[in-house]
Formats: structure tokens, C-alpha cells, sequence
């Protein structure tokens, strides 16, 4: 939201709440204010009818409920009023009262309702009134009377109610308490604050600036951080100079502190000795990449009944069915996946990965092996299932994974105790596999089980935390193939060469314009994005006959700037679908939707139902592009088709979704489109560096066009910016297979 907006003062009673989410205290209710009904939404917490609320925020056009105030800040008055205190009550404010009971009370202990209620002596003198009621009443009073004083308590330090939400949830009526014990408590990672807003808190509460709370918090902050880096570690020498310097932080306390946060397992430590090589994590990190270690180097160590004869003539039987003569590599690549139980294939674009994988699955089929083909995205899986005609599934779904709600941990119900019935997993996109991921899909693959790991290391890593496949494949202990022939018919594909001369740090050809590779030299921002735009809303549509929906992506390295998502999303929505007074609309705070519009998912989410022909499921997945096809603002609903799944998403769940005619290089790993359009204008240094041109440039199948200055292509394909991130993955497997 935008801050600049003139921040208003509302106050009234609650007449009745329309919305609610129990996860994260976001609600919608209806405020009477002057006489006047006012609707109002919020993360304003578990707040009931005849709630007295002094509000604070502004007014937006909702698409469910209209005009509706949206409260940042909110100050509660408990009901006062006999009609206040029974409209309260009734509400299901305390568990087990009866709408009857609560009206008995009112007009028994009057407009001195809420005192009584605090004490079970006093109720027990209302006639009728056991004593066993009137303590469970009491008990369950208190606990909303706590509540409420956890959330005026933070609210004074700027902290929101979701956060007061969730830690209730973890600590119930000693959450209060608890905070003024340990304020840091509040950056824990289901609560969600930042290290710096409970550092103010703790110091208004007079914590020791070095004290062991404090500078564990900062260590745990700065750890956290790091995660977001694809660091799953950090040396112990650089976390201590960070906390240290970052935050005033003595360093012999530093010191002291990390020692024993290691000693007692709050945080997890590899090395010893030196504190240039030791590392520290948190501590799930290190369970994750001990446990890969181990099962890894138990995998490379189990016999696989090799038949050298047998796999020959196999693999002549899967030559002759497919009609081809398979390369020296790719037929071993193909040994080495029936050779050993731990196999990695690797290579870029046109080199043949899916001609030795099909010929995998087919030599698996005639074994009789099952094979269990997945993928990280949706998208990815959908297109190793076409590529391949063995059905795929997101690594989630093949692990089934269980989620109860957003506040709730992520499980699965294969695990070691439950594995996967099968004889052969195979996992396409792997550099998109971050460690704890992996670390869940070997605990579900069975003793004996053959795992084939596929990917292209020069993409960009995971964006959780590792770099797993690059990790093993540099191991030197997991076989492995990488594939670098490029076959004839690829080779006469420019985004195919160009993209191997990316990788090899050479600059691709930009001056043949009868191919499927081209570049528009352009030497402005608002050039860059005019040209964008035309193309994909007239030039290719026109040149080509193709679809500006279904045909044409934008991909751009960033979110911001004049080239950006953020900016394109707008101007090619006005261009490609622009209001015309029939199509219905929603607005997500600065985002409008309306009918027609192309979206993409940006996050796992487990529980949204679906129908295809017929079939049900569950579950939209981050990088899912559909269309909207109807909304309904009367019903607050917003119907989404993917790929023929039509799903039902809450105008409150919009967050989930962004328009998708502009998406970000990040968010179209394993993913392909026909027509592939690049901005390569206004781009953050960080951002220019060889990995990132080549994995946009991998994504267009048909055709790609550049659009910018030679000048930024050549600083990209020169800058090899190594993925370099923090991990001990390699030297515990090496270690793992020692021992």
C-alpha cells in the first residue's frame, strides 16, 4: 500500500463480521459509525460484534464489498451497553456459551457483565449458575481478555496483529508475558518480524545490548537472511564480523554466545578448529544435507546386477523402436542409469537429454520397472510428460504433500515409513531442487530404487536455499553425463548455438534476422518498452499468425523499472485487454484484474480446487499460467482456467496471482513458449551476469527476440557470475562415502 496516502480516522461498533481468516487475523466486518454502515477489512485480529474500534487507514475500492476502509491500525473499547454486551457474547466470543446463556448474564450482572466474567466466584452467584460453568466461562474469558492485551501491547511497538495472531497460536495467554521475557521470540520464522522491529521493543524493554538473547536473535536473524541468498551455511568467522559490525554487537559475546548456541543444538556447526573453515547453520539445514550425504553415498554403495551384455542389446532394441542411432554419450548415459542406483545426466539445449531419457523409460517398461517421472513446477512436468509420454508429476504431488493451512508446516505423506512403489525415480529440472526439498524426495525413495537426476547446471540454482545439482555433479563420486554434442537439427536453431555461445562466454550472433534468433537494437528505456509492446501486441501476431496470449511471453531479468513486469503487466494489459465497460474487474490494492487478463501463480497453493472434464483436485503451483474467464464481484469470486483446470479463488487470495503478460527469468525455469520476448534495458548490475541471459534465452522454443543494447548483451555473456553459495552438501559426502 502506499504510504503516501492521507491516513483517516474512523470509530464505531461492529454490527457483524462478513470475513475471517484464522490463520493470519485478516478480516472483513461491518463498522456502524454516525449511523452510517461502514464496511472494513484488515489484519486486524479476532475481533467480534459490539466491539467498540477506533480505526485507522484509508478508503479503497473493494471488488467484493465497494467502497470498504482499509484499517492499518486499529484501538478497541470493550461493549458497554446491555445491547453491546449481548450482541458481543453471542458472537461465539468464549467457547460453549449459548446465545440464551449470554443474554441471561446481561440481564443478571448488567452493565457490570465483562467484571463478573472474570471471576467464577461471581458468576456462580447468577441463579442457576454451576460452578463447573462458571470456571470453564471464566477460563475462556481470560484467554480473550489476553489476547486482546497482546495485541495492544505490540501495537504500540508497530507490530501487527497477524504477528500477535501467531504467536498466541504458539503461546496462547502466555504469549504476553513471554515477549516482554524475550522479545526475540518475535522473529521467529512463523511469526514473522524482522530482527530491527523487535530490537526496538527489546531495547524500550531494557535488553542488554549484549546480552545472550539479543545477539542470539542476531545470529538466527542474519543465518535467515542468508537462506534468501541460496546459503544454506555461513563461515563462522563471516557470520560473527556481520553480527558484530551490523549490529553493534561486542565480539567476545558474539563469540561466547555462538559457542553455546552450537553446544546446545540451537543452532549446527560442520568443521572444527579454525573458524574460516567451520560453518553454521540452522539447525534443519544441516539435518537436510547430512541426511542427503548419507543416503547418497548408501545409494552409490548398493550393487544395481549390472548385465553389460543385457544393456546392449537394450539399448540396440530402443534404437530400432525410435528409428534413430543414439551418440557415444548418450548411449552412455544410458549404461550408467542401469549401471548405478545414483545417476546424473546433464547438458544444455539440442544435446539429446530427452532422446537418452525416452530411451531410459522405454528400457525400464520393458523390465518391468516402474518408473515415477517428476518434475519442481508444473509447468516443468507438463512439458517432461509431453516430451517423454510418461505421465509427470510435480515433486510435491508424487510425495503428496499435506498442508493444513499457511500458518501450518509442510509434510508428506511419503517418507522412509511410506515410500513411493516404485523402481526408478526420475527427476527433471534438478537445478531447480533446493536442499530441503531433496532431502524430503530421498526419504520417500525405497531401498533399491534406481534415482536419475536430470537438469542443466547452467541455469539459475534453486531459489530456496543449495545448489544441489551443481553440488553433485561436481562431487566427483556421483556418476554422471554431460551431454555437449549438438545434433544436426539443433544445430540449425540460433537460440540453440547462441545459447551454447553464451555459455561458453562468447557473444551470440546478433546480425542474422532469417532465423529464429533476433536483435532489435534499441538505446532508451521507453524505446526498449514501446518495442515490446508493439510486437507482441501487432508485429508478431501479424508476421506470424500467432497468439499474444497463448503464443508470446515477455521475460525480463527484473520486476522494476520502465522494462520491468511491473510496468509491461500494465501497458500490455491496456494494449492486449483493456477495459471496455463489460468486462468485470478486481482490485488487489494497486492491481487491477478483469476478465480476459493472463495471470500466473506466484506461490504453492495446495488447497485451491480445481475441475477438468470432470476430474477433481486440489492444488495451483507458483510458475501455473491461466486466464481469468469470470468474475464475481457480488460473490467476491474470481474464476481462473489453467490448462483446462478451472479453479475458484476469493477475491481476498488475488495476492497469490499477478498478470503473466511480463513475468521474470526467475519464474519461467522449466518453462517453454513458442515466441519469447527479452528486455535487456534499465538492469540492476546485479542482474547482469551470463547465467541469467542464458536461462531467458533457453526458454523460447520457437523463436526469441532481444530487445536493447549490444553493449548489455556483451557485460552479460562476460560476466560469469558463479552461483557460488555457502554449502557443505559435497564435502559430507565425500566424508559419508569414507566412513
Amino acid at each position: 500500500m502506499d504510504e503516501t496516502f492521507e491516513q483517516l480516522t474512523v470509530a464505531g461498533t461492529v454490527e457483524s463480521v462478513l470475513y475471517k481468516n484464522a490463520a493470519n487475523g485478516y478480516i472483513v466486518l461491518t463498522l456502524s459509525a454516525n449511523d452510517e454502515m461502514i464496511s472494513v477489512n484488515g489484519n486486524l485480529g479476532d475481533i467480534r460484534p459490539g466491539e467498540k474500534l477506533s480505526l485507522t487507514g484509508r478508503f479503497e475500492d473493494h471488488p467484493k464489498y465497494g467502497l470498504q476502509f482499509r484499517a492499518r491500525a486499529c484501538e478497541r473499547t470493550m461493549p458497554a451497553t446491555e445491547e453491546e454486551l449481548i450482541k458481543y457474547l453471542s458472537s461465539g466470543i468464549i467457547e460453549g456459551l449459548a446465545p440464551k446463556l449470554a443474554v441471561n448474564i446481561v440481564q443478571f450482572f448488567g452493565t457490570e457483565t465483562l467484571a463478573a466474567l472474570e471471576n467464577a466466584e461471581t458468576l456462580t452467584t447468577m441463579p442457576g449458575m454451576k460452578l463447573s460453568s462458571a470456571v470453564h466461562i471464566a477460563t475462556e474469558y481470560q484467554k480473550v481478555t489476553t489476547f486482546k492485551k497482546l495485541t495492544e501491547f505490540l501495537k504500540e511497538y508497530g507490530i501487527s496483529a497477524d504477528a500477535a495472531f501467531a504467536l498466541w497460536n504458539m503461546y496462547g495467554a502466555a504469549a504476553t508475558a513471554m515477549v516482554k521475557e524475550n522479545p526475540y521470540i518475535l522473529c521467529d520464522r512463523d511469526v514473522g518480524v524482522p530482527f530491527e522491529a523487535a530490537d526496538n521493543l527489546a531495547a524500550e524493554l531494557g535488553e542488554n545490548q549484549n546480552g545472550e538473547q539479543r545477539v542470539l536473535a542476531a545470529l538466527t536473524a542474519v543465518l535467515t537472511e542468508n537462506l534468501d541468498g541460496g546459503h544454506t551455511c555461513l563461515p563462522e568467522k563471516d557470520l560473527r564480523d556481520i553480527v558484530t559490525t551490523r549490529f553493534d554487537i561486542n565480539p567476545t559475546a558474539a563469540e561466547e554466545c555462538l559457542l553455546g548456541a552450537v553446544e546446545h543444538s540451537v543452532l549446527a556447526a560442520v568443521g572444527k578448529g579454525d573458524s574460516d573453515k567451520r560453518r553454521i547453520y540452522l539447525p534443519e539445514y544441516l539435518e537436510a544435507e547430512v541426511y542427503i550425504a548419507k543416503r547418497l553415498s548408501d545409494m552409490l554403495k548398493e550393487p544395481t546386477n549390472a548385465e553389460p551384455e543385457s544393456i546392449e542389446r537394450e539399448i540396440d532394441a530402443a534404437e530400432w523402436t525410435a528409428g534413430i542411432k543414439y551418440a557415444e554419450l548418450q548411449k552412455e548415459a544410458i549404461r550408467k542409469c542401469f549401471s548405478h542406483n545414483l545417476f546424473i545426466l546433464t547438458g544444455g539445449p539440442g544435446t539429446g537429454k530427452t532422446t537418452a531419457l525416452n530411451a531410459v523409460i522405454d528400457i525400464c517398461k520393458a523390465r518391468k520397472i516402474t518408473v515415477c517421472l517428476a518434475a519442481p513446477t508444473g509447468r516443468a512436468a507438463q512439458r517432461i510428460s509431453e516430451l517423454t509420454t510418461c505421465p509427470a508429476k510435480t515433486i510435491h504431488r508424487l510425495l503428496e504433500v499435506e498442508v493444513a493451512d499457511d500458518r501450518s508446516p509442510m509434510t508428506f505423506r511419503r517418507n522412509e515409513d511410506n515410500p513411493l512403489r516404485c523402481g526408478a525415480v526420475i527427476i527433471d529440472e534438478m537445478s531447480m531442487v533446493d536442499v530441503l526439498l531433496f532431502d524430503s524426495l530421498l526419504r520417500a525413495v525405497p531401498r533399491g530404487c534406481k534415482l536419475i537426476l536430470v537438469g542443466d547446471s547452467n541455469q539459475l540454482p534453486s531459489v530456496g536455499a543449495g545448489n544441489v545439482l551443481r553440488d553433485l555433479s561436481r562431487s566427483g563420486v556421483v556418476p554422471f553425463v554431460e551431454l555437449k554434442e549438438i545434433f544436426r537439427q539443433a544445430a540449425e536453431s540460433l537460440i540453440i548455438t547462441n545459447a551454447h555461445k553464451i555459455i561458453r562466454g562468447e557473444l551470440p550472433d546478433l546480425n542474422v534476422r532469417d532465423k529464429d534468433f533476433f536483435f532489435m537494437r534499441t538505446t532508451t528505456d521507453e524505446e526498449t518498452a514501446s518495442t515490446a509492446l508493439n510486437l507482441v501486441s501487432a508485429r508478431l501476431p501479424k508476421a506470424y499468425g500467432i497468439s499474444p496470449f497463448d503464443d508470446i511471453q515477455v521475460v525480463c531479468p527484473t520486476k522494476i523499472g520502465p522494462t520491468g513486469t511491473a510496468r509491461l503487466n500494465m501497458l500490455l494489459q491496456e494494449a492486449l485487454n483493456p477495459a471496455d465497460g463489460h468486462k468485470a474487474e478486481a482490485k488487489f490494492f494497486d492491481r487491477v484484474f478483469r476478465e480476459g487478463d493472463k495471470v500466473m501463480q506466484v506461490r504453492n497453493d495446495y488447497n485451491i480446487e480445481w475441475v477438468r472434464a470432470g476430474e477433481k483436485g486440489t492444488g495451483i503451483f507458483n510458475g501455473d499460467i491461466g486466464v481469468i474467464t469470470e468474475i464475481k464481484r457480488r460473490d467476491g469470486q474470481v474464476m481462473i482456467n489453467f490448462d483446462g483446470r478451472a479453479a475458484r479463488f476469493q477475491t481476498s487470495q488475488l495476492g497469490e496471482v499477478d498478470l503473466a503478460y511480463a513475468v521474470t527469468i526467475h519464474k519461467t525455469q522449466g518453462s517453454e513458449y513458442d515466441t519469447v520476448v527479452i528486455p535487456l534495458t534499465d538492469i540492476a548490475p546485479r542482474l547482469l551476469y551470463r547465467n541469467l541471459l542464458y536461462t531467458g534465452v533457453t526458454r523460447a522454443k520457437k523463436r526469441l527476440i532481444l530487445i536493447g543494447k549490444q553493449e548489455t548483451v556483451a557485460v552479460m555473456v562476460e560476466r560469469n557470475l558463479k552461483i557460488n553459495r555457502y554449502s557443505s552438501l559435497r564435502q559430507l559426502l565425500l566424508k559419508s562415502l569414507s566412513d
